[in-house]
């Protein structure tokens, strides 16, 4: 299965491929928001985690245009998680959303459980 990570922080998006390569998921990391839609438009992924604070187009902007032509599964990731912006996310669509810091298994457990749901 596919995952795209776009994560603009090094050391999260690096982190997030070392957990999912273990569990034997491709994956694909991009690190700003305007060549994070090009590949989730262009590319066929499973799921994608979508940070929200990102140079170029941010997680919301994102997703929005997103979901005009794909439903694939996204799980958000922000270190801004105010009941509003959790509502914002998932009124756009987002599938989960999870603050900043978090566990790296903690994320591979929600990619998984939303895997499964989508199967």
């Amino acid at each position: 299965m596919k995952i795209l990570v776009v994560e603009d922080e090094i050391r999260i998006s690096n982190l997030l491929r070392l957990y999912l390569e273990r569990e034997a998921y491709q994956v694909d990391v991009v690190d700003n928001g305007q060549d994070g839609l090009e590949w989730a438009l262009k590319k066929d992924y499973h799921l994608i985690v979508l940070d929200v604070l990102m140079p170029g187009k941010n997680g919301y902007e994102i997703l929005e245009e997103l979901r005009r032509i794909k439903k694939t599964p996204v799980i958000m990731l922000s270190a801004k998680c105010s009941e509003e912006d959790i509502k914002r996310g998932k009124d756009l669509g987002a599938n989960e959303f999870i603050a900043k810091p978090f566990s790296p298994s903690m994320v591979v457990s929600k990619i998984k459980e939303i895997l499964i749901q989508e199967t």
